[in-house]
């Protein structure tokens, strides 16, 4: 992989230009239920779709020089953020734990060879090696999807490792008063302390939100976004 600081932003990588697909050998339960939910529903009809991105971008706003970052969307989905990011960045790691959900966005926004890379993998495994680092990590509720604690650890090691210093880190997740479940899962909601407190101290809050987001069916389902920047090494 790389080391975690000291790395040049930006730095290329042939790895760009093929898909990492390090599942396919030991396909889990959550691949599983992620397939059968992006295989069964339109986009219109599953509960986190939003048509408008102005909630997310508003904070990427907020850091400098995007336009030459590389990005790291750790739940890609298929989101319309990821039509947005496109022409706003430099490069884009679009990673998911369902194979079929990028199969679903590739489709929609082609293969982008020396843009986007590829990866289907469950992140809160290690990074495999390769990776690019990233300037600006992404996460719209992915992290709450995780219960356990040496998996929320990992998460946080794969962010720390992938970030380089600088770098801006985006937390989008359920807040405590939010819906306990979502997509049949039970989530780990989140307060701003708390999300603060597991991302450590080399990083320095820069923008906060409570945002509600009021999904396809009517329901409120109240986040907490928060914008981290990473000190110098």
């Amino acid at each position: 992989m790389h080391v975690a600081c000291g790395a040049g932003f930006g730095a290329k990588s042939k790895w760009w230009q093929v898909i990492a697909d390090v599942s396919k050998t030991n396909m889990t339960t959550a691949n599983e239920h992620w397939n059968s939910i992006f295989t069964s529903k339109a986009d219109p009809q599953l509960g986190w779709y939003e048509s408008d991105a102005s909630q997310t971008l508003k904070f990427l706003d907020a850091i400098p020089d995007i336009s030459n970052a590389t990005i790291f969307l750790s739940g890609a989905g298929t989101s319309i953020l990821v039509d947005e990011l496109l022409p706003r960045c430099s490069h884009i790691v679009l990673n998911d734990i369902s194979d079929q959900a990028l199969n679903k966005l590739e489709e929609r926004i082609g293969k982008n060879e020396g843009k986007v890379s590829w990866l289907h993998h469950d992140i809160s495994k290690p990074l495999p090696d390769g990776v690019p680092n990233a300037d600006i990590w992404i996460d719209r509720a992915v992290l709450h999807f995780l219960l356990e604690e040496k998996d929320i650890q990992s998460y946080f090691s794969n962010l720390r490792l992938n970030l380089n210093p600088k770098g801006h880190a985006l937390l989008a997740e359920f807040a405590t008063d939010g819906a306990p479940k979502c997509a049949g899962l039970d989530l780990h909601r989140y307060s701003l302390e708390e999300m603060t407190e597991r991302i450590g101290p080399e990083f320095t809050l820069i923008k906060e939100d409570r945002y509600t987001f009021i999904n396809p069916f009517g329901d409120p389902r109240p986040y907490v976004y928060a914008l981290y920047k990473r000190n110098k090494c």
